[in-house]
């Protein structure tokens, strides 16, 4: 009788290419990171909304992580953020108040001015 493997439920989550740029400078940046590093995006709880979007460089994935790799760049995501983050597209944006990385969420059902929390 053969091992039954977890199922991981595929996902999407797309990056501009403004976005893969400045991942990949933020990766550069730090020292002494192996091959296998990424950026871990992940949804937690908190906010001004429910939930809050979370970006740290991590040296690897971990297990069941989904892995994406884009432009260059490697995302983790877990199985919990992965429900909230399917279809999201990060962006980069620079205007007049300052530049920072924006989510476009079309799971999101109410989000707050700071555009960095959200309801699902």
């Amino acid at each position: 009788m053969a091992a039954t493997e977890t199922q991981i439920p595929t996902m999407t989550l797309g990056v501009s290419e403004p976005a893969a740029e400045e991942i990949k400078k933020f990766i550069a940046g730090e020292e002494g990171l192996p091959a296998t590093a990424g950026l871990r995006v992940r949804v937690v709880p908190g906010g001004c909304s429910g939930f809050q979007y979370s970006l740290n460089i991590e040296e690897e994935s971990r297990p069941n992580d989904h892995i994406i790799e884009t432009h260059g760049i490697r995302l983790f995501v877990d199985m919990f953020s992965a429900q909230y983050l399917n279809g999201v597209e990060i962006d980069y944006v620079t205007n007049m108040m300052g530049s920072g990385f924006t989510f476009n969420n079309p799971n999101a059902t109410g989000g707050c001015g700071c555009g960095s929390s959200f309801t699902a």
